[in-house]
């Protein structure tokens, strides 16, 4: 039933098409291209999505040419040229060839006649430029004698497909089904004939990452790998509209590959002739079909089969950028961790621009990460509002990554107009957040390191995390200084999270005994002052008080200059091993083996106990866990390091 329902709806189609040619056939061409051209001025009034799509590659083209004024008239006048096109193209169907050829100037077609007398084939490349229908119509660009044909996209309604195919052959034109393989068209070459291929759309996951206009697009390698196989020329073939129903149809200087040239060379220089040719009639070219296109889930490159190809002479510093927002983690520790994922998305593709949404306290953090082009505090005041005017002033961007599981971190970004949106699933977002990362199987087996959470989005994106270095720590002139021990004796989570602090003296007393020349700094923040001083007083001489006189930076740089820290589980443990400094971390109510600190050189002191870990902030019996870490077991452990 559903297929007869099918059937009844391609024949409704198809009769309420040919009752459309039926008027047109009634009017004379000017007038069908001056309605048309109306009517797409209307849909760029109607249609907001199809404007906003148009505009936004208008942008990506020619944003450091135009200024947005120009864009937007711009956008105009493509609306009401497709508008135009549309109509005639339905107009010329019911004409004849003369009648055809008459509206239509043909400039460059002795171009081809060398490549035939050569005994060779060629192969038009074809844009979505002006009337570009009407190339299926008219045999002038063709030498006497010579056998032309197009590959051809099937038309899901098949009586329109028998139609549209009939007229296409009675005019001349052999058809070759796109989905029937490619050995046609290359019999077809070699027998000096002419095959069409559409060259500018969007090629998928299948197709060669080339500049267009300079920023990266798929790009069908399948034009150049016709003519390599075949020897045949490659010939730009563009339609520009020159008047109410005249076109201009200019056959390009042919495109040849250089002997030993790579495919994928060939194809990058082929989107630069097709740029020229738009170039010469912006108005004409189809800005309505998303030529770049972000891939869903890759839409880093680094695992796509074809890869990236540039043209000769052009460097990867040129490409247009690939704005990626990532929006931080808001502790410390959390950032951290998240560190080696920014740095795996950023390495992804060559044209990628980094930018980290981060609480104001994690700028240094950030802007000491190699990999992250730019750094934006998050406003302390305004709420969301304020949050969403900084990224629309910071953007556009073409993706934002969220770390934080908030449907607030959701909202900002989709209110900025940030296409897609990447993060895990979350309660009061899936909706908003376009593409969702499969959460953990808990069957699956044991919770991984934190590390693995974010690095999981890096990977599900596409990118590489086989390379070590992103886990290395950043570059620094600092060198650590001989038996500077840090010891940080808080946990901004909470009292279950802390040794001691009585402890943390004994410790650092037991180690001073053994290492006389061992010097002990304390980090801290503001709340935690008073230990700090309970812990310099109790330790004796040799102590730099280093509690709550620290930003960011500072801490950053003190932390550089230890041999060890000694430590709770805190955001200062975290960062002291993205430092590259080891770490004797004590842990109770967490579980090391998901927050540890990630690399080697680290101890870490855990006794388990039943209730362990709990993830609480207080503890509600007597903190047995962190009270059976021993003092000499962290003083043994400071010496394994130290040695």
């Amino acid at each position: 039933m559903s297929k007869a329902r099918g059937t009844f709806g391609h024949r409704l189609a198809y009769l309420a098409y040919r009752g459309v040619e039926g008027v047109f056939r009634l009017l004379p061409l000017p007038l069908c291209f001056s309605a048309g051209k109306l009517l797409g001025i209307g849909a760029y009034f109607a249609l907001p999505p199809y404007r906003r799509l148009a505009q936004r590659n208008l942008t990506i083209a020619f944003g450091g040419e135009l200024a947005e004024r120009e864009i937007r008239s711009l956008a105009r006048r493509h609306f009401a040229t497709l508008g135009a096109n549309l109509f005639s193209s339905i107009k010329l169907t019911t004409m004849n060839s003369a009648q055809v050829h008459r509206c239509l100037e043909v400039v460059g077609a002795e171009r081809i006649m060398p490549v035939v007398e050569s005994g060779r084939g060629f192969v038009y490349l074809i844009s979505h430029l002006g009337n570009w229908e009407i190339l299926a119509q008219v045999s002038a660009i063709t030498p006497p004698g010579v056998k032309r044909s197009t590959l051809y996209q099937p038309l899901s309604n098949p009586f329109l497909d028998a139609l549209v195919r009939a007229r296409r052959e009675a005019g001349g034109t052999t058809t070759f089904d796109r989905k029937a393989g490619f050995g046609g068209p290359i019999k077809f070459l070699r027998e000096r004939g002419g095959v069409g291929v559409l060259v500018d759309q969007h090629a998928g996951d299948r197709g060669t990452w080339c500049p267009f206009f300079g920023r990266l697009a798929s790009t069908s390698n399948l034009a150049p790998l016709m003519a390599a196989r075949t020897g045949a020329a490659m010939f730009p073939i563009s339609v520009e509209t020159v008047g109410a129903g005249r076109w201009r149809m200019v056959v390009g200087e042919p495109l040849e590959a250089a002997e030993g040239e790579a495919i994928e060379s060939v194809t990058a220089r082929m989107n630069l002739v097709v740029e020229d040719t738009i170039r010469s009639s912006p108005a004409d070219w189809f800005w309505v079909h998303n030529r770049w296109k972000t891939p869903n889930p890759k839409f880093l490159l680094a695992s796509y089969r074809r890869g990236i190809a540039l043209p000769p002479g052009m460097g990867a510093t040129e490409l247009k950028p690939f704005r990626i927002l990532f929006r931080s983690p808001n502790p410390l520790g959390d950032a951290c961790m998240s560190i080696p994922a920014a740095r795996a998305i950023r390495r992804g593709r060559p044209d990628a621009h980094l930018t980290v949404l981060c609480p104001e306290n994690l700028v240094g953090l950030w802007e000491s990460v190699g990999e992250v082009d730019e750094v934006i505090p998050r406003p302390r005041r305004g709420g969301g509002r304020a949050v969403t005017a900084t990224l629309r002033d910071a953007g556009p961007f073409d993706v934002a990554v969220l770390c934080p599981n908030s449907p607030r971190s959701a909202i900002e970004a989709k209110r900025a107009g940030i296409p897609r949106l990447v993060g895990y699933p979350a309660k009061w977002r899936n909706r908003m957040v376009d593409q969702l990362i499969p959460p953990r199987d808990p069957a699956a087996g044991p919770r991984p390191h934190h590390v693995t959470h974010y690095l999981k989005i890096a990977e599900r994106i596409g990118a590489d995390l086989s390379d070590e270095s992103i886990f290395a720590p950043p570059a620094t002139e600092i060198e650590p200084e001989t038996c500077r021990i840090g010891i940080s004796p808080g946990a901004e989570y909470g009292a279950a999270k802390c040794w001691p602090a009585e402890r943390f003296a004994a410790a650092a007393r037991q180690v001073a005994e053994r290492l006389p020349e061992a010097r002990f700094a304390l980090f801290g923040t503001r709340s935690e002052v008073a230990i700090g001083e309970r812990l310099e007083a109790e330790i004796g001489g040799g102590v730099e008080n280093l509690v709550g006189e620290t930003d960011l930076a500072g801490l950053m740089d003190e932390l550089r200059r230890c041999s060890v820290l000694v430590t709770n589980d805190t955001g200062t443990m975290h960062l002291a091993a993205f430092l590259g400094v080891p770490t004797v971390s004590i842990f109770g109510s967490t579980e090391p083996a998901w927050t540890g600190p990630p690399g080697d050189g680290h101890r870490v002191l855990r006794h388990h106990v039943p209730c362990s870990p709990c993830f609480l902030r207080d503890c509600p019996l007597d903190l047995r866990c962190m009270e059976a870490v021993t003092p000499e077991q962290v003083a043994e452990a400071v010496f394994q390091v130290v040695a």
